[in-house]
Protein backbone atom coordinates (compact mmCIF):
# COMPACT_ATOMS: atom_id res chain seq x y z
CA UNK A 1 0.00 0.00 0.00
CA UNK A 2 0.98 3.79 -0.65
CA UNK A 3 1.97 6.42 2.26
CA UNK A 4 -1.12 8.10 1.43
CA UNK A 5 -2.76 4.76 2.02
CA UNK A 6 -1.41 3.57 4.83
CA UNK A 7 -2.58 7.52 6.30
CA UNK A 8 -5.37 6.78 8.80
CA UNK A 9 -6.77 10.57 9.46
CA UNK A 10 -7.28 10.70 5.06
CA UNK A 11 -11.09 9.35 4.67
CA UNK A 12 -11.83 6.15 2.92
CA UNK A 13 -13.43 7.89 0.08
CA UNK A 14 -10.64 9.95 -0.16
CA UNK A 15 -8.10 7.05 -0.88
CA UNK A 16 -10.26 5.22 -2.79
CA UNK A 17 -10.32 8.75 -5.29
CA UNK A 18 -6.20 8.69 -4.91
CA UNK A 19 -6.01 5.18 -5.89
CA UNK A 20 -8.41 5.33 -9.21
CA UNK A 21 -7.15 8.86 -10.34
CA UNK A 22 -3.69 7.55 -9.90
CA UNK A 23 -4.73 4.54 -12.43
CA UNK A 24 -6.72 7.30 -14.97
CA UNK A 25 -3.30 9.18 -15.07
CA UNK A 26 -1.40 5.89 -15.53
CA UNK A 27 -3.54 4.70 -18.25
CA UNK A 28 -4.72 2.06 -16.83
CA UNK A 29 -8.12 2.76 -17.25
CA UNK A 30 -8.34 4.76 -20.78
CA UNK A 31 -10.78 6.99 -22.29
CA UNK A 32 -14.01 5.31 -22.84
CA UNK A 33 -13.07 2.89 -20.33
CA UNK A 34 -15.44 1.68 -17.51
CA UNK A 35 -14.21 1.28 -14.25
CA UNK A 36 -15.27 -1.22 -11.85
CA UNK A 37 -18.85 -1.20 -10.78
CA UNK A 38 -20.01 0.48 -6.91
CA UNK A 39 -20.61 -3.11 -5.85
CA UNK A 40 -16.84 -4.28 -7.01
CA UNK A 41 -15.41 -1.43 -5.72
CA UNK A 42 -16.99 -2.12 -2.03
CA UNK A 43 -15.55 -5.89 -2.31
CA UNK A 44 -12.43 -4.94 -3.94
CA UNK A 45 -11.58 -2.13 -1.01
CA UNK A 46 -13.34 -3.20 1.52
CA UNK A 47 -15.65 -0.19 1.55
CA UNK A 48 -19.26 0.85 2.02
CA UNK A 49 -21.40 1.68 -1.29
CA UNK A 50 -22.19 5.64 0.30
CA UNK A 51 -17.89 5.68 1.22
CA UNK A 52 -17.07 4.73 -3.09
CA UNK A 53 -20.22 6.52 -4.25
CA UNK A 54 -18.53 9.69 -2.87
CA UNK A 55 -15.20 8.81 -4.07
CA UNK A 56 -16.67 8.50 -7.51
CA UNK A 57 -18.86 11.74 -7.09
CA UNK A 58 -15.41 13.65 -6.66
CA UNK A 59 -13.84 12.07 -9.89
CA UNK A 60 -17.13 13.30 -11.68
CA UNK A 61 -16.73 16.79 -10.41
CA UNK A 62 -12.94 16.75 -11.14
CA UNK A 63 -13.80 15.49 -14.94
CA UNK A 64 -11.82 12.20 -14.51
CA UNK A 65 -15.51 10.10 -15.28
CA UNK A 66 -19.00 10.54 -16.41
CA UNK A 67 -21.70 8.66 -15.15
CA UNK A 68 -24.39 7.24 -17.76
CA UNK A 69 -27.44 5.80 -16.39
CA UNK A 70 -27.47 1.43 -16.98
CA UNK A 71 -23.53 1.38 -18.00
CA UNK A 72 -21.47 3.12 -14.91
CA UNK A 73 -18.32 5.18 -14.36
CA UNK A 74 -16.95 6.09 -17.76
CA UNK A 75 -13.61 7.76 -17.95
CA UNK A 76 -13.80 10.92 -19.41
CA UNK A 77 -11.06 12.70 -21.77
CA UNK A 78 -8.28 14.00 -19.89
CA UNK A 79 -6.89 17.61 -21.77
CA UNK A 80 -3.52 16.58 -23.95
CA UNK A 81 -0.75 19.08 -23.82
CA UNK A 82 -0.74 19.95 -20.19
CA UNK A 83 2.57 22.04 -18.91
CA UNK A 84 3.26 24.67 -16.51
CA UNK A 85 0.24 26.93 -17.38
CA UNK A 86 -1.94 23.86 -16.15
CA UNK A 87 -4.01 23.20 -13.20
CA UNK A 88 -2.41 19.91 -13.32
CA UNK A 89 0.99 21.32 -12.35
CA UNK A 90 4.68 20.29 -13.29
CA UNK A 91 5.00 16.82 -12.06
CA UNK A 92 1.76 15.81 -14.16
CA UNK A 93 3.17 17.41 -17.15
CA UNK A 94 6.90 16.55 -17.26
CA UNK A 95 5.81 12.76 -15.78
CA UNK A 96 7.29 10.96 -18.84
CA UNK A 97 10.50 12.32 -18.66
CA UNK A 98 13.09 12.50 -16.37
CA UNK A 99 11.85 15.73 -13.66
CA UNK A 100 13.61 16.00 -10.68
CA UNK A 101 13.11 18.18 -7.60
CA UNK A 102 15.55 19.87 -5.18
CA UNK A 103 14.61 21.75 -2.42
CA UNK A 104 17.00 24.97 -1.88
CA UNK A 105 14.75 26.01 1.54
CA UNK A 106 12.80 23.78 3.14
CA UNK A 107 8.91 24.97 3.85
CA UNK A 108 9.05 27.05 6.49
CA UNK A 109 6.63 29.85 8.38
CA UNK A 110 7.55 33.67 8.00
CA UNK A 111 5.85 37.04 7.09
CA UNK A 112 4.72 37.90 3.07
CA UNK A 113 6.99 40.03 1.86
CA UNK A 114 5.73 43.70 1.48
CA UNK A 115 5.09 44.45 -0.76
CA UNK A 116 3.35 41.56 -2.29
CA UNK A 117 3.06 40.83 -5.97
CA UNK A 118 -0.75 40.20 -5.35
CA UNK A 119 -2.99 41.68 -3.02
CA UNK A 120 -3.56 39.65 0.29
CA UNK A 121 -6.46 39.07 2.34
CA UNK A 122 -6.62 39.89 5.69
CA UNK A 123 -6.81 36.52 6.82
CA UNK A 124 -3.67 36.01 5.01
CA UNK A 125 -1.69 38.68 6.18
CA UNK A 126 -2.33 37.67 9.41
CA UNK A 127 -1.68 34.24 9.51
CA UNK A 128 1.56 34.83 7.50
CA UNK A 129 3.12 32.03 4.87
CA UNK A 130 4.78 28.85 4.33
CA UNK A 131 7.51 29.82 2.06
CA UNK A 132 9.65 27.25 0.03
CA UNK A 133 12.39 27.37 -2.83
CA UNK A 134 12.38 24.35 -5.07
CA UNK A 135 14.57 23.89 -8.18
CA UNK A 136 13.11 21.64 -11.26
CA UNK A 137 15.33 19.72 -13.59
CA UNK A 138 14.29 17.78 -16.19
CA UNK A 139 17.49 15.07 -17.58
CA UNK A 140 19.52 16.82 -15.03
CA UNK A 141 19.09 20.37 -16.60
CA UNK A 142 17.64 23.26 -14.53
CA UNK A 143 14.13 24.32 -16.08
CA UNK A 144 12.59 26.21 -13.04
CA UNK A 145 13.68 27.78 -10.02
CA UNK A 146 10.61 28.11 -8.23
CA UNK A 147 9.68 30.61 -4.71
CA UNK A 148 6.24 29.21 -3.59
CA UNK A 149 4.06 31.25 -0.89
CA UNK A 150 1.59 28.89 0.94
CA UNK A 151 -0.82 31.16 3.19
CA UNK A 152 -0.06 29.27 6.80
CA UNK A 153 -4.08 28.22 7.42
CA UNK A 154 -5.29 24.93 8.76
CA UNK A 155 -2.22 22.85 6.84
CA UNK A 156 -0.56 20.81 10.11
CA UNK A 157 2.53 19.13 9.75
CA UNK A 158 3.28 20.76 6.33
CA UNK A 159 5.85 21.96 7.10
CA UNK A 160 7.92 18.94 8.16
CA UNK A 161 6.85 17.01 5.12
CA UNK A 162 8.79 16.05 2.66
CA UNK A 163 9.32 17.32 -1.43
CA UNK A 164 12.21 16.44 -2.54
CA UNK A 165 11.49 14.97 -6.15
CA UNK A 166 7.61 15.53 -4.89
CA UNK A 167 4.43 17.20 -6.38
CA UNK A 168 3.03 20.17 -4.12
CA UNK A 169 -0.15 19.75 -5.93
CA UNK A 170 -0.48 16.00 -5.07
CA UNK A 171 0.51 16.56 -1.62
CA UNK A 172 -2.45 19.39 -1.19
CA UNK A 173 -4.60 16.96 -3.02
CA UNK A 174 -3.75 14.23 -0.92
CA UNK A 175 -3.40 15.04 2.47
CA UNK A 176 -5.42 18.31 2.87
CA UNK A 177 -7.86 17.68 0.09
CA UNK A 178 -7.16 21.10 -1.80
CA UNK A 179 -7.55 20.50 -5.44
CA UNK A 180 -6.45 23.98 -7.88
CA UNK A 181 -8.97 25.00 -9.89
CA UNK A 182 -7.26 27.28 -11.84
CA UNK A 183 -6.08 31.06 -11.10
CA UNK A 184 -3.89 34.06 -12.79
CA UNK A 185 -0.92 34.79 -14.09
CA UNK A 186 1.75 37.87 -14.88
CA UNK A 187 4.38 36.11 -17.93
CA UNK A 188 7.43 38.85 -18.48
CA UNK A 189 10.36 38.49 -20.35
CA UNK A 190 13.95 39.28 -17.99
CA UNK A 191 17.51 39.20 -17.90
CA UNK A 192 18.60 36.74 -15.68
CA UNK A 193 20.64 37.67 -12.60
CA UNK A 194 23.69 36.30 -11.20
CA UNK A 195 21.82 34.49 -8.42
CA UNK A 196 19.07 32.66 -10.87
CA UNK A 197 21.49 32.36 -13.55
CA UNK A 198 23.49 30.13 -10.87
CA UNK A 199 20.64 28.30 -10.58
CA UNK A 200 19.49 27.60 -13.63
CA UNK A 201 23.22 27.15 -15.14
CA UNK A 202 23.10 30.47 -17.48
CA UNK A 203 25.02 33.47 -18.11
CA UNK A 204 23.90 36.37 -16.52
CA UNK A 205 22.01 38.72 -18.58
CA UNK A 206 20.63 35.78 -20.64
CA UNK A 207 17.02 36.58 -21.31
CA UNK A 208 14.71 34.43 -18.90
CA UNK A 209 10.79 33.72 -18.17
CA UNK A 210 8.97 34.91 -14.95
CA UNK A 211 5.78 34.35 -13.81
CA UNK A 212 4.04 35.22 -11.36
CA UNK A 213 0.84 33.16 -9.89
CA UNK A 214 -2.13 33.32 -7.90
CA UNK A 215 -3.55 30.07 -7.53
CA UNK A 216 -7.11 29.02 -7.02
CA UNK A 217 -8.20 26.53 -5.14
CA UNK A 218 -11.20 24.15 -3.84
CA UNK A 219 -11.00 25.78 -0.43
CA UNK A 220 -12.93 28.69 0.42
CA UNK A 221 -10.83 32.34 0.24
CA UNK A 222 -7.43 29.94 0.18
CA UNK A 223 -5.22 30.54 -2.60
CA UNK A 224 -1.20 29.94 -2.80
CA UNK A 225 1.18 31.76 -4.41
CA UNK A 226 4.66 31.19 -6.84
CA UNK A 227 7.34 33.27 -8.92
CA UNK A 228 8.52 30.77 -11.11
CA UNK A 229 12.12 31.78 -13.24
CA UNK A 230 11.71 29.64 -16.60
CA UNK A 231 14.49 28.77 -18.93
CA UNK A 232 12.78 28.03 -21.58
CA UNK A 233 15.80 27.33 -24.20
CA UNK A 234 14.82 23.64 -24.79
CA UNK A 235 10.97 23.67 -23.13
CA UNK A 236 8.27 25.97 -24.84
CA UNK A 237 5.69 26.60 -21.65
CA UNK A 238 2.20 25.27 -23.06
CA UNK A 239 -0.90 23.90 -21.75
CA UNK A 240 -4.22 24.85 -20.50
CA UNK A 241 -4.95 27.44 -17.51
Amino acid sequence: MTTLEKDKKIPQYRQLYEILRKHILEGIYKEGDLLPSENELCIIHSMTRPTVRQALSDLVNDGFIKKQKGKGSIVHQLPKGIGILSVAGTTSALSGQNLETRILVKPNVKQWADPFMFNLSEAEKNSGCIYMERLRLVNRKPLFYDITYIPNINLPRFTSRSFENKSLFDTLRGFYQIEVKGGEQKLRAIPANKEIGKYLEVPAGQPILHLERKIDTNRVGFCFYSSLYCNTEDHALFGIF
